[in-house]
Protein backbone atom coordinates (compact mmCIF):
# COMPACT_ATOMS: atom_id res chain seq x y z
CA UNK A 1 0.00 0.00 0.00
CA UNK A 2 1.09 3.50 -0.80
CA UNK A 3 0.28 6.64 0.97
CA UNK A 4 1.60 10.25 -0.21
CA UNK A 5 2.46 12.34 3.17
CA UNK A 6 4.31 15.46 2.51
CA UNK A 7 4.37 14.91 -1.21
CA UNK A 8 6.60 11.72 -0.46
CA UNK A 9 5.12 7.94 -1.51
CA UNK A 10 5.71 5.86 1.51
CA UNK A 11 5.18 2.21 0.62
CA UNK A 12 3.18 0.64 3.55
CA UNK A 13 4.20 -3.16 4.28
CA UNK A 14 2.23 -4.81 7.47
CA UNK A 15 3.93 -7.96 8.68
CA UNK A 16 4.08 -10.14 11.83
CA UNK A 17 6.48 -8.27 13.47
CA UNK A 18 6.38 -6.32 17.09
CA UNK A 19 7.61 -2.46 16.32
CA UNK A 20 7.75 -0.62 13.50
CA UNK A 21 10.50 0.04 11.04
CA UNK A 22 11.36 2.91 8.87
CA UNK A 23 13.79 2.26 5.73
CA UNK A 24 14.70 4.90 3.12
CA UNK A 25 16.70 2.74 0.60
CA UNK A 26 19.15 3.75 -2.30
CA UNK A 27 19.66 4.60 -4.95
CA UNK A 28 16.81 7.08 -4.94
CA UNK A 29 15.69 6.89 -1.45
CA UNK A 30 12.77 5.06 -1.61
CA UNK A 31 10.50 4.89 1.71
CA UNK A 32 9.02 1.61 3.01
CA UNK A 33 7.69 1.72 6.53
CA UNK A 34 6.92 -2.38 8.00
CA UNK A 35 4.36 -2.19 10.63
CA UNK A 36 2.88 -4.83 12.88
CA UNK A 37 -0.69 -6.34 11.78
CA UNK A 38 -2.81 -5.15 14.13
CA UNK A 39 -1.26 -1.12 14.07
CA UNK A 40 -4.08 1.12 12.19
CA UNK A 41 -2.92 3.60 9.37
CA UNK A 42 -3.31 6.72 11.28
CA UNK A 43 -0.22 5.37 13.80
CA UNK A 44 1.41 4.91 11.11
CA UNK A 45 1.18 7.87 9.28
CA UNK A 46 2.13 9.85 12.74
CA UNK A 47 4.75 8.05 12.84
CA UNK A 48 6.15 8.66 9.53
CA UNK A 49 4.92 12.34 9.58
CA UNK A 50 7.19 12.39 13.23
CA UNK A 51 9.71 11.08 11.26
CA UNK A 52 9.63 13.70 8.02
CA UNK A 53 12.90 15.75 8.31
CA UNK A 54 14.91 13.06 8.75
CA UNK A 55 13.09 10.99 5.47
CA UNK A 56 13.73 14.27 3.30
CA UNK A 57 16.96 14.34 4.32
CA UNK A 58 17.99 10.50 3.85
CA UNK A 59 16.31 11.21 0.14
CA UNK A 60 18.25 14.42 -0.69
CA UNK A 61 21.75 12.21 0.29
CA UNK A 62 21.02 9.32 -2.12
CA UNK A 63 19.55 11.41 -4.46
CA UNK A 64 22.86 13.77 -4.63
CA UNK A 65 24.94 11.02 -4.94
CA UNK A 66 27.39 10.86 -8.11
CA UNK A 67 27.12 7.08 -9.47
CA UNK A 68 29.10 5.64 -12.59
CA UNK A 69 26.78 4.62 -15.40
CA UNK A 70 26.75 0.39 -15.15
CA UNK A 71 29.46 -0.97 -17.01
CA UNK A 72 29.39 -3.91 -19.42
CA UNK A 73 32.73 -5.23 -19.23
CA UNK A 74 33.61 -5.06 -23.02
CA UNK A 75 36.71 -3.61 -24.50
CA UNK A 76 37.21 0.22 -24.66
CA UNK A 77 35.58 0.95 -21.49
CA UNK A 78 37.38 3.15 -18.94
CA UNK A 79 38.41 1.54 -15.28
CA UNK A 80 40.26 2.70 -12.09
CA UNK A 81 42.58 0.92 -9.54
CA UNK A 82 44.14 3.17 -6.71
CA UNK A 83 42.81 6.46 -8.87
CA UNK A 84 44.20 5.90 -12.31
CA UNK A 85 42.87 5.93 -15.05
CA UNK A 86 43.17 2.31 -17.42
CA UNK A 87 41.34 1.27 -20.21
CA UNK A 88 39.82 -2.81 -20.17
CA UNK A 89 40.60 -5.17 -22.95
CA UNK A 90 38.38 -8.40 -22.84
CA UNK A 91 40.28 -11.36 -23.78
CA UNK A 92 37.65 -14.79 -24.51
CA UNK A 93 39.67 -17.64 -23.53
CA UNK A 94 37.41 -21.14 -21.92
CA UNK A 95 40.88 -21.39 -19.64
CA UNK A 96 41.13 -19.56 -16.08
CA UNK A 97 39.66 -16.32 -15.67
CA UNK A 98 42.20 -13.83 -14.78
CA UNK A 99 42.42 -10.22 -14.33
CA UNK A 100 45.92 -8.21 -14.57
CA UNK A 101 47.16 -5.02 -15.53
CA UNK A 102 49.89 -4.36 -18.38
CA UNK A 103 50.57 -0.73 -19.03
CA UNK A 104 47.78 1.54 -19.77
CA UNK A 105 45.28 -1.31 -19.98
CA UNK A 106 43.39 -3.89 -17.42
CA UNK A 107 42.73 -7.25 -19.18
CA UNK A 108 39.61 -8.88 -18.07
CA UNK A 109 39.81 -13.08 -18.81
CA UNK A 110 36.81 -15.16 -18.97
CA UNK A 111 34.87 -17.51 -21.12
CA UNK A 112 33.48 -15.51 -24.53
CA UNK A 113 29.37 -16.70 -22.78
CA UNK A 114 29.70 -15.34 -19.53
CA UNK A 115 27.15 -12.74 -18.86
CA UNK A 116 27.74 -9.06 -17.62
CA UNK A 117 26.63 -9.90 -14.00
CA UNK A 118 29.22 -13.11 -14.02
CA UNK A 119 32.06 -10.24 -15.37
CA UNK A 120 31.04 -7.92 -12.80
CA UNK A 121 31.09 -10.30 -10.17
CA UNK A 122 34.51 -11.40 -11.21
CA UNK A 123 35.95 -7.50 -10.89
CA UNK A 124 34.75 -7.41 -7.88
CA UNK A 125 35.97 -9.70 -6.31
CA UNK A 126 39.56 -8.44 -7.69
CA UNK A 127 38.80 -4.99 -5.92
CA UNK A 128 38.31 -6.98 -2.89
CA UNK A 129 41.23 -8.64 -3.09
CA UNK A 130 43.37 -5.41 -3.82
CA UNK A 131 41.64 -3.56 -1.45
CA UNK A 132 42.39 -6.50 1.35
CA UNK A 133 46.20 -6.36 0.44
CA UNK A 134 46.48 -2.81 1.01
CA UNK A 135 44.54 -2.76 4.43
CA UNK A 136 46.41 -5.39 5.70
CA UNK A 137 49.52 -3.28 5.38
CA UNK A 138 48.22 0.13 6.04
CA UNK A 139 45.84 -0.97 9.01
CA UNK A 140 48.25 -1.85 10.92
CA UNK A 141 50.41 1.58 10.32
CA UNK A 142 47.37 3.58 11.56
CA UNK A 143 46.74 1.56 14.82
CA UNK A 144 50.43 2.16 16.00
CA UNK A 145 50.49 6.24 15.29
CA UNK A 146 46.68 6.50 16.64
CA UNK A 147 47.07 3.70 19.66
CA UNK A 148 43.48 2.82 18.95
CA UNK A 149 43.87 -1.19 18.02
CA UNK A 150 39.98 -2.90 16.42
CA UNK A 151 39.35 -6.78 17.24
CA UNK A 152 38.44 -7.21 13.21
CA UNK A 153 37.86 -5.71 10.25
CA UNK A 154 35.96 -6.71 6.75
CA UNK A 155 35.34 -5.88 3.33
CA UNK A 156 32.00 -5.45 1.76
CA UNK A 157 30.60 -3.97 -1.23
CA UNK A 158 28.20 -0.73 0.38
CA UNK A 159 26.26 1.00 -1.99
CA UNK A 160 26.21 4.64 0.26
CA UNK A 161 29.13 4.75 2.07
CA UNK A 162 33.03 4.31 2.16
CA UNK A 163 33.26 2.74 5.64
CA UNK A 164 31.21 1.42 8.97
CA UNK A 165 32.56 1.21 12.30
CA UNK A 166 31.08 -1.04 15.28
CA UNK A 167 32.49 0.56 18.61
CA UNK A 168 31.16 -1.43 20.95
CA UNK A 169 32.67 -4.63 18.75
CA UNK A 170 35.38 -2.81 17.65
CA UNK A 171 34.82 -4.27 14.06
CA UNK A 172 35.55 -1.97 10.90
CA UNK A 173 33.48 -2.12 7.49
CA UNK A 174 35.42 -0.76 4.39
CA UNK A 175 34.05 -0.16 1.01
CA UNK A 176 35.22 -2.17 -1.81
CA UNK A 177 34.83 0.70 -4.01
CA UNK A 178 37.52 1.90 -2.14
CA UNK A 179 39.85 0.10 -4.62
CA UNK A 180 38.96 2.27 -7.64
CA UNK A 181 40.32 5.13 -5.65
CA UNK A 182 43.58 6.76 -4.42
CA UNK A 183 45.73 5.38 -1.79
CA UNK A 184 44.88 8.81 0.06
CA UNK A 185 41.45 8.02 0.09
CA UNK A 186 41.97 4.36 2.36
CA UNK A 187 44.57 6.14 4.54
CA UNK A 188 40.97 8.48 5.39
CA UNK A 189 38.89 5.64 5.84
CA UNK A 190 40.86 3.83 7.97
CA UNK A 191 41.76 6.55 10.49
CA UNK A 192 38.16 7.88 10.01
CA UNK A 193 37.03 4.51 11.27
CA UNK A 194 39.65 3.76 13.80
CA UNK A 195 38.46 6.64 15.41
CA UNK A 196 34.96 6.26 15.92
CA UNK A 197 36.07 3.49 17.69
CA UNK A 198 37.01 5.78 20.37
CA UNK A 199 34.63 8.44 20.01
CA UNK A 200 30.99 7.34 17.78
CA UNK A 201 29.65 10.56 16.60
CA UNK A 202 31.56 12.93 14.76
CA UNK A 203 31.81 15.73 17.59
CA UNK A 204 34.66 17.93 18.96
CA UNK A 205 36.84 15.16 19.67
CA UNK A 206 36.55 13.08 16.78
CA UNK A 207 37.43 16.19 14.92
CA UNK A 208 40.05 17.04 16.86
CA UNK A 209 41.67 13.99 16.49
CA UNK A 210 41.17 13.93 12.84
CA UNK A 211 43.49 17.05 12.56
CA UNK A 212 46.28 15.65 14.86
CA UNK A 213 46.61 12.54 12.43
CA UNK A 214 45.88 14.12 9.03
CA UNK A 215 45.67 17.91 8.74
CA UNK A 216 44.28 17.88 4.99
CA UNK A 217 41.71 14.97 5.89
CA UNK A 218 39.15 17.58 5.15
CA UNK A 219 40.24 18.14 1.48
CA UNK A 220 40.32 14.26 0.99
CA UNK A 221 37.02 13.61 2.31
CA UNK A 222 35.23 16.27 -0.33
CA UNK A 223 37.44 14.55 -2.80
CA UNK A 224 35.72 10.76 -2.06
CA UNK A 225 32.50 12.43 -1.23
CA UNK A 226 32.54 14.16 -5.08
CA UNK A 227 33.54 10.42 -6.29
CA UNK A 228 31.40 8.53 -8.30
CA UNK A 229 29.68 5.31 -6.37
CA UNK A 230 29.20 2.15 -9.08
CA UNK A 231 26.01 1.95 -10.50
CA UNK A 232 23.40 0.69 -8.49
CA UNK A 233 19.76 -1.11 -9.01
CA UNK A 234 17.79 -2.34 -6.84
Amino acid sequence: MIVWISNIPIDIKKKNIKNMHLQVKPPNGKVVISAPLEVDNQAIEIYARTNIKWIRKQIDKYQSQLRSSKKQYVSGETIYIWGKQYYLKFVASSKKNNFYIKGKYVYLQMREESTVNQREKYVREQYRSLLKEKIEYLLPKWECITGIYCESWHTKYMTTKWGACNNEKRRLWFNVQLAQKPEECLDYVILHELIHIKEKTHNKVFTALMDIYMRDWRIIRKELNGAHLDYYEE
